[in-house]
């Protein structure tokens, strides 16, 4: 009998390797950092060909201190940074130049020249016109190398989302593919019609053939024959779908929030895709056996990343643990209100103009309260997100799910569950991401026979239950969309 499921996770600022057994416990582990470039101000780049060698150091790695061989493995997950593209030649298997990385802005104007069909890529993908996703980027990259469209336009090149470019090495060059979640966030690919488009290529001049077939998550990818073993890759997602899908969120109304320097919310919609009218996103969660399941997401541009910014600009404490000690020497945040609005607003309000704010200092007020009142800023965004998403669907929110790094903060939790009204649960196991690629694999091979088998695995650590009366969470939710509104109103003049 195959021992594990081998999870690869491949982040914007790591990759790491996973030995998930069938319990769905992350028995092992292996990680190496990868080097984000920066070549102007608002650009982000990666060498996509670094990415794939930390990929063959992490398992090679994981091999040596599980003391396991890939004989061992049942079938390979694969789980990546969404949006990042890579562009390479067909026949060399090189990229042609580094990868755009999803942050980077490089393609604003791309969109801008375009903004006359931001209803339309709406309307078919979900999603906004924005150089978050990968349509701008694959003709930034044409637009950048020599000969590119010509290129592209004889089936020289390939291009893909991180899942594709690690499977194409993987199986060296044999399959060119990508899973249904990742090609949700290129804005090339029709939701409704569950497959890329002309209509959709054409406004970016992008030929079909250098795209990946899109398959079911859990699928056959295609062997890994780089590694010996005959191990297939049978499961695939982007990071964000795969964590709904490890925290086993298979109803419509469940919902997970993964706290990391920013926050991503999924709340699964069903089979039916509705597209937003309050600046959510809408896309494709997975797809089981040719059925499609939609999720609505919610982006929080500033979530654990105010902590690091308490912490290095303010310098009153040392470790971002500890933001939670310094926060705890208060009973409330006295009226304080703080809107990390340092890159603007995210959704619903998608102010890229507006900058951070405090509101409500006293004489009294002091680092205990404006760490509080930071710490609280990341619920209240949460909670901005889920409203919008209840709203939108029409759906309860029975409990939240939760993961990612800031999810060990207790204060934050706790408040959380207070400002939400309703239950929010943290599982025993945090590596959501690498479980939801891992599951989608087992669940194909065979290593776990259907979803309940699965959710029989899915152990909550802890509870937090709300504290808070309705009327006390409305009273201090209000007065943080107050502090919103003042934040939206004023512009700093420039210079």
């Amino acid at each position: 009998m195959k021992k594990y499921i081998l999870a690869i996770d491949q982040g914007t600022t790591s990759t790491r390797a996973i030995f998930i057994n069938q319990q769905g416990e992350a028995v092992f582990k292996a990680q190496r950092p990868v080097d984000c470039l920066f070549p102007e101000p608002g650009w982000v780049e990666v060498d996509a060909d670094r990415i794939w060698i930390s990929v063959i150091d992490v398992v090679n790695e994981l091999l040596v201190i599980s003391g396991a061989k890939m004989s061992d493995v049942a079938a390979i997950g694969i789980t990546n940074q969404r949006e990042t593209t890579v562009v390479w030649d067909k026949e060399t298997g090189k990229a042609v130049c580094n990868a755009i990385v999803w942050q980077s802005k490089q393609t604003q104007y791309l969109c801008e020249e375009r903004e006359d069909k931001t209803d339309f890529i709406q309307e078919r993908t979900g999603l906004r016109m924005n150089p978050y996703f990968s349509a701008s980027k694959i003709r930034y990259i044409l637009d950048h190398i020599p000969n590119g469209q010509e290129r592209a336009e004889k089936g020289q090149l390939l291009c893909g989302t991180i899942d594709s470019w690690l499977i194409y090495k993987l199986t060296e060059g044999k399959s060119h593919l990508t899973d249904v979640s990742n090609a949700s966030r290129t804005m090339l690919f029709d939701i409704f019609k569950m497959e890329y488009t002309k209509e959709l290529c054409d406004i970016w001049n992008i030929p079909m053939k250098m795209l990946p077939e899109v398959r079911d998550n859990s699928s056959d990818f295609g062997e890994a024959s780089f590694f010996s073993g005959n191990v297939h890759v049978y499961g695939v997602a982007g990071d964000q779908q795969a964590a709904l899908f490890g925290q086993c969120c298979f109803n419509k109304g469940e919902s997970k929030n993964t706290y990391g320097t920013g926050c991503f919310m999924l709340m699964n919609i069903g089979d039916k895709p509705i597209i937003s009218k309050k600046g959510l996103l809408t896309t494709v969660a997975w797809r089981e056996k040719g059925v499609t399941t939609y999720a609505l997401e919610g982006s929080v541009f500033i979530g654990g990343a105010i902590v690091q910014w308490l912490r290095d600009q303010t310098r009153w404490f040392e470790d971002s643990s500890d933001s939670e000690y310094y926060a705890n020497k208060t009973k409330s945040s006295h009226g304080v209100y703080f809107v990390p609005a340092f890159v603007g607003l995210g959704t619903p309000w998608w102010d890229d103009d507006a900058r951070g704010a405090i509101f409500g200092l006293t004489r009294g007020t002091g680092r205990h309260e404006i760490t509080r009142a930071g710490l609280e800023s990341i619920a209240y965004q949460s909670k901005d997100v889920i409203e919008a998403m209840k709203n939108e669907a029409g759906l309860s929110l029975p409990s939240l799910r939760v993961d990612g790094g800031a999810s060990a903060n207790g204060l934050l939790m706790q408040f959380q569950a207070d400002i939400l009204g309703c239950e929010v649960h943290l599982p025993s196991c945090l590596e959501t991401t690498a479980l939801g690629a891992g599951y989608f694999a087992g669940l194909y091979c065979g290593f776990w026979k259907d979803k309940d088998d699965v959710l029989s695995n899915h152990v909550i650590s802890k509870v937090y239950k709300p504290r808070m009366t309705k009327k006390e969470s409305n009273e201090i939710y209000n007065g943080w969309l107050e502090a919103v509104k003042a934040t939206c109103a004023f512009k700093p003049k420039k210079g």
